[in-house]
């Protein structure tokens, strides 16, 4: 079963530009643990700056690990990328994990390589774990049970203390190398309870560290693009928004730093890939587009806000070969905008869509949430109103382009103003995302949604606490069914559909986010208001 991973990985290897592979000797190993497909994996920028920061140090070897199906207990043991090595090989796992869903994976995957999932049975003869990302920054104690340490924020802030640590205390007593790792600013020892909130940690400067494609493989959703991080953090702060908490404030990268990276990208593809939550709100947004339209480049970005729109990168786009343009107008009504705090009108929406007519592709994807705070069936209608009003602009200005609405329930976040917030109920959203689909389809205007069954899962483990690790831990396999087996005892409603008393202890208090708990709560007050 385990040669099936190791041919696997040679074959992956065999295809990848960029991989870096070192001598073991004398060097401390680090897996690098992406908890979901090789696929998803390698178009997860964050995998590409650890990967390259970590084999920038000399004493430090470190080498990818994914999980790909099958994901069950009878699964093969996952081996890393560049060796074909076990887990166990390794003196560090080191898991990198941007969204809740993930930590399905995570008992399966251990399970699989002869380690156990909670950190109480692990003795000093297997290796240390540690984790970071988005979901573990804003609330990591669903998973806290399993881990020996957890980075709340940034690597690049976090690792340069905390790897002398690693290397020097490998060698001592596990007890001793966890005291001195609870010491490291963003570090979440759950063996040593801080006595104060574990503060999140950021880079200043971005320029620093370049963020960008290291390792280029066909085998994946973004193969075809050198991905470059143009910014950090959103200034926006709509309510429901992880991003804006776990990457507060909003950084840029310098122009300079930019057009390095996009020359030496240039080597490998012709396509660069902008990533940011907002790209064209980089301060020389234009000046960057022509740096890069006179190296010739082709671009693809990942995110157009709709206020302000740049009408002129759509030309560039179009020309770099973007078939479809999206833009996220969140909720139909103007009433529920603002109480999310979106800051557009119905005007802005239509006004963008019409320059994407005129001048982008022909396909246009709109971002839609239900369940929102305060939604009402009118709400909804609201949002069949406005996809018929941008399908017919869209027609107007490109006859045959075609319009299509991505819609997901809304997940209360910890770390946010909507964290003491219900889910809506499963009947709603499934009642509501079925209307939708019902009222479109004779427009011909196709509705992908999220499963609402799948959402109240993230929810359970977005506002979880440790007795959520006993559940993960007895998981088979990543699906719906093995997750409700393993949840029978534990209130799922209390988790996902009951709001949160003002004045209640959050299971995500031993962790400052660096935004206080008065400015989220006056934020919610605001939105309500807003209702």
């Amino acid at each position: 079963m385990t040669w099936d991973r190791v041919r696997e990985a040679r074959q992956r290897l065999a295809v990848e530009q960029g991989a870096i592979r070192k001598d073991w000797g004398g060097r401390l190993p680090i897996a690098l643990i992406y908890p979901n497909s090789y696929y998803l994996g390698m178009s997860n920028l964050g995998i590409h700056a650890i990967y390259q920061l970590l084999n920038g140090q000399p004493d430090i070897v470190c080498e990818r690990v994914f999980w790909d199906p099958p994901q069950s207990a009878s699964a093969p043991a996952p081996v890393s990328v560049e060796s074909q090595r076990p887990l166990t090989d390794f003196a560090v796992l080191a898991f990198s994990i941007t969204y809740e869903l993930d930590y399905l994976n995570l008992a399966p995957m251990l399970t699989a390589s002869g380690v156990p999932a909670n950190a109480a049975e692990r003795g000093a003869d297997y290796p240390l774990l540690i984790a970071g990302g988005a979901a573990l920054t804003a609330n990591p104690l669903p998973v806290a049970p399993f881990f020996d340490a957890l980075c709340i924020g940034e690597a690049e802030a976090i690792l340069p203390a905390m790897l002398p640590r690693l290397t020097e205390g490998l060698s001592e007593e596990r007890g001793d190398l966890l005291a001195g790792l609870s010491t490291v600013p963003g570090v979440y020892v759950p063996a040593c309870p801080p006595a104060i909130p574990v503060v999140r940690q950021w880079t200043r400067d971005l320029d620093r560290f370049s963020v960008h494609s290291v390792v280029l493989t066909p085998d994946t959703e973004l193969g075809g693009l050198y991905l470059i991080e143009v910014e950090r953090g959103c200034p926006w702060s709509c309510r429901f928004c992880l991003v804006s908490g776990c990457f507060r404030p909003m950084r840029s990268r310098s122009l300079d730093s930019l057009a390095e990276q996009a020359k030496a990208g240039l080597k490998y593809r012709k396509r660069l890939g902008l990533v940011g939550p907002s790209v064209p709100d980089h301060p020389q947004f234009g000046l960057l587009l022509d740096r890069l339209k006179e190296m010739g480049a082709d671009l693809a970005i990942s995110s157009l806000r709709i206020k302000p729109f740049h009408p002129g990168v759509l030309g560039e786009l179009a020309r770099g070969g973007t078939r479809t343009v999206a833009l996220a107008p969140e909720a139909g009504s103007e009433r529920l905008r603002r109480v999310i705090n979106k800051g557009i009108t119905e005007g802005d929406i239509l006004a963008a869509v019409r320059q994407v007519g005129e001048h982008g592709p022909r396909h246009l994807r709109l971002y839609f949430m239900i369940g929102l705070p305060t939604e009402t069936d009118e709400d909804v209608r609201a949002i069949a109103a406005l996809a018929l009003k941008c399908s017919g602009l869209m027609g107007q200005q490109q006859p045959g382009a075609r319009i299509s609405l991505s819609v997901a329930p809304f997940v209360p976040k910890a770390g946010t103003p909507f964290q003491w917030l219900a889910m809506e109920r499963l009947d709603v959203l499934n009642r509501r995302l079925a209307w939708l689909k019902n009222a479109l389809a004779p427009a011909g205007i196709k509705v992908a949604g999220e499963s609402p069954a799948w959402s109240e899962v993230q929810a359970v483990l977005a506002r979880g606490d440790e007795r959520l690790a006993a559940v993960l831990a007895t998981l088979e396999e990543a699906t719906l069914p093995a997750w409700r087996r393993s949840v029978r005892g534990l209130d799922v409603t209390r988790y996902a559909h009951q709001s949160l008393p003002a004045d209640a202890k959050l299971p995500w208090q031993s962790i400052d986010s660096g935004t206080s708990r008065e400015h989220l709560r006056a934020e919610l007050e605001q939105a309500l208001q807003s209702s």
